[in-house]
């Protein structure tokens, strides 16, 4: 998804983006604005969309001629999917790639249970969940990224757009949740399973459109 990458432009007007102008205290932010951009898979106007800034500001920063404000690297680290750490070129300890059940702790939130089945700081975050019956059942769900699962156990409830899928142990399903989509626990006993999602790699927020009367009783 390389395109073409626009020169950087012409100076500003004296007294514009002075703020964030060359200086030594950040000379890494540079390549790695670029490279990690690369490794997102964006081109320069798409991450420049994203981030609300001119693709010929982004190409400054690329380039070393300006630097950016916490601001500006609070939303690129967003947009591709990393810590303003990494941003900065700092070194970042290396995470283990085996997560004993016995550190995974319990997180309750909405009536869902979920359990860190994966590292942090991740592309991508996998969970383990248990999803009781009648909990979060009629709210829809858009945002961006992908989102893959798995039932472990009881029967489970999925709507994607207009559709009604019910997935049994050892079912999945895999799907873009720009779709709107709702989970729901099939029976009383709720359902558990491994769930795995793409972190956020936009400014916009999670979007719960709440109860649409009528469907899935």
């Amino acid at each position: 998804m390389q395109g073409a990458e626009p020169a950087p432009d012409a100076e500003p007007t004296p007294g514009v983006e002075r703020a964030d102008r060359p200086a030594d205290a950040l000379p890494v932010v540079a390549p790695q604005l670029r490279a990690l951009r690369r490794r997102a898979s964006l081109t320069l106007e798409a991450a420049a969309r994203a981030a609300g800034l001119s693709p010929a500001h982004l190409s400054r920063l690329e380039t070393g001629q300006r630097q950016p404000s916490l601001p500006m690297l609070l939303a690129l680290a967003r947009i591709y999917g990393t810590t303003v750490s990494e941003l900065l070129g700092e070194t970042v300890a290396d995470r283990d790639a085996v997560v004993r059940a016995a550190d995974m702790e319990p997180t309750a939130a909405g009536g869902w249970t979920y359990w860190q089945a994966g590292a942090f700081g991740r592309g991508m975050q996998a969970l383990r969940v248990h999803v009781p019956y009648g909990s979060q059942g009629d709210i829809v769900r858009v945002h961006p990224g992908e989102e893959w699962l798995y039932v472990l156990e009881g029967r489970l409830r999925l709507r994607l757009g207009d559709t009604t899928h019910r997935l049994v142990p050892g079912d999945s399903a895999h799907f873009d949740s720009l779709t709107p989509h709702r989970i729901a626990a099939q029976d009383r006993g709720g359902v558990e399973l491994l769930f795995v999602h793409t972190l956020l790699q936009s400014p916009k927020a999670t979007l719960c459109l709440g109860p649409t009367p009528g469907e899935m009783p």
